[in-house]
């Protein structure tokens, strides 16, 4: 009789703070039980690059052994990505029973600019990645999850006021915050633990993607493997629904309880304008 599969699932794996919570995880599950970790993005041979580093590291083996690493390659995005990652699923559970032990939704996207002067179908495509494809996902996912398992939606610190020039965005991960928090009090009698991350400047890839080209860096970026490091121990204790690391960060979140949403909106367009190039 084969053994139970506990599986971990990181979506938008392949680099900054996916690719972290891949490497960290998989440094802490080296055990005798048998796990597999899913990576999942679009691009295949970032998939496989991101495997390649997390097994080069050096790894103690001695009376263990390494949980396996799928590379998923799949576009997410939408009702129709929610739909293809279910059928995933059903199709591993019909081939070998399966629990889903921790599900990472990190995928996601900004656009820098004011939102009349950046291209509506980014947009609405970020609408679809950051709040359909995380909401569906934990939909489809929960039915394999089982008490102690645990979901990480990768929020924002923008997710604590409306945003000027950074609108839809802010709106998306406002919504994952909320989606979050309630699904953590809603899942607390079957021992599920959920968790929003919500950070602020961190050192990815990201401001690259959402400014088009126009800034390569996050301003002021903060290291994502303590980024990462802090969530997971957090998300571990059960006990921390939202997760800030710096404290920068959580007075920052603090005093937005105490700024007008329209006056923040107001106020981050006229002074905190954001490079953007348009194609």
């Amino acid at each position: 009789m084969n053994a139970m599969r506990h599986i971990t699932i990181i979506t938008g794996a392949n680099s900054g703070i996916g690719f972290e919570f891949a490497r960290q995880i998989f440094n802490g599950n080296i055990t005798s039980e048998e796990r597999e970790f899913w990576l999942v993005a679009r691009n295949h041979e970032k998939l496989e690059d991101a495997k390649k580093r997390i097994l080069s590291q050096d790894i103690a083996r001695e009376n263990s052994r390494l949980p396996e690493i799928k590379t998923i390659s799949m576009d997410i995005s939408g009702s129709g990505g929610v739909e293809r990652f279910k059928d995933l699923l059903m199709r591993e559970r019909a081939a070998r029973e399966y629990d889903i032990e921790m599900l990472v939704n990190n995928a996601g996207f900004g656009t820098y600019g004011p939102f009349t002067e950046t291209p509506l179908e980014k947009e609405l495509s970020m609408i679809d990645v950051n709040c359909t494809s995380l909401t569906g996902l934990c939909g489809v996912s929960i039915p394999y999850m089982a008490r102690g398992s645990k979901i990480i939606n990768v929020a924002s610190l923008a997710a604590f006021l409306p945003l000027g020039n950074f609108a839809v965005y802010a709106a998306t991960k406002s919504y994952v915050l909320s989606f979050t928090v309630a699904l953590a009090a809603e899942l607390k009698e079957k021992g599920i633990k959920v968790t929003a991350l919500c950070p602020g400047s961190v050192s990815t890839d990201f401001a690259n993607v959402a400014s088009n080209g126009a800034r390569k860096e996050v301003l002021h970026g903060k290291d994502p493997v303590k980024v990462v490091e802090h969530c997971l121990k957090k998300a571990q204790s059960g006990q921390h629904n939202i997760v800030l690391w710096s404290l920068k960060w959580k007075c920052t979140a603090f005093m937005s309880r105490f700024v007008g949403r329209y006056a923040g909106a107001r106020f981050t367009y006229l002074f905190n304008k954001r490079p953007y190039k348009h194609d």
